[in-house]
């Protein structure tokens, strides 16, 4: 596999992209506190079917610079619109699993020359579920003991029967506060109603914090001519290490629809 790293200036800021692949661009962005390398498998698969893949790693990880004072989610999107530039894949899709899709979702807000295709992978629903963020919080602190932390990432993170001690590393939780304090800006309401692209809806079946009656919500706000949604199964909110294989089946098939459109 032809993979490389580029560290890129984007004005103050240094920025961590992981790349390979050739042909039209998607850019992968990953769950809260946990970095792009999760994607190393998706990648790959989605490099072998004809895409060129970048991942940038988020603030504070990888060599990306460290978070900044009143770090918003405009500064992440202005990142990802940054690395999409600055390496000419413009128009890119841009995939964003988790707390990414928020990002992916403000990229296409404040960017969309940047954008051609939003896939939100493993979104929550607009109201999480209750008991989510508290098992997020044991399952990613890695001071909480090791039982204990399976057994939240079994309840939010992994369907029954898939084994979630990939997930017991790739945490990064001294970003906690900084992370939290920037999903907070834009709020919610300014974006989560409004799309540029279209949008590739991407859910694990079994995701605990996207319940069944909360599939088409999404769809029923931005219109349904205008949102794709796919089911995968055996997968919980974790997603790509539990179906690698289906995920990137199902985003190279509708990046073509994108590029390719009846």
């Amino acid at each position: 596999m032809n993979r490389r790293r580029e560290l890129l200036q984007l004005g103050p800021a240094h920025i961590d992209v992981i790349i390979e692949g050739a042909g039209p661009a998607v850019v992968l962005l990953p769950s809260s506190l946990r970095d792009s390398e999760d994607f190393d498998l998706l990648a790959e698969l989605l490099a072998d079917r004809g895409l060129r893949v970048l991942r940038p790693q988020p603030r504070g990880m990888g060599r990306s610079s460290d978070p900044p004072e009143g770090m918003t989610l405009e500064t992440l999107a202005a990142d990802v619109a940054g690395v999409i530039e600055k390496l000419g894949a413009a128009p890119a899709i841009v995939v964003g699993h988790a707390y990414g899709h928020w990002v992916a979702r403000v990229t296409d807000l404040r960017h969309p020359e940047c954008v051609r295709g939003v896939v939100v992978l493993g979104a929550a629903a607009r109201q999480f579920p209750a008991g989510m963020p508290q098992a997020l919080a044991i399952a990613s602190d890695p001071t909480c003991a090791e039982p204990a932390r399976l057994e939240a990432l079994r309840l939010c993170m992994f369907a029954p029967g898939n084994d979630p001690r990939s997930w017991l590393q790739g945490w990064h939780p001294q970003w906690r506060a900084a992370y939290r304090r920037a999903a907070q800006h834009p709020p919610r309401d300014d974006w989560f109603g409004r799309s540029h692209a279209p949008v590739l809806d991407l859910q694990g079946e079994q995701d605990a914090w996207r319940p069944p009656p909360t599939r088409r919500e999404l769809a029923d706000v931005l219109g349904h001519h205008r949102v794709s949604v796919r089911v995968i199964a055996n997968a919980g909110h974790a997603l790509v290490p539990e179906q690698p294989q289906a995920v990137a089946q199902a985003i190279a098939e509708w990046a073509r629809q994108v590029d390719n459109p009846a």
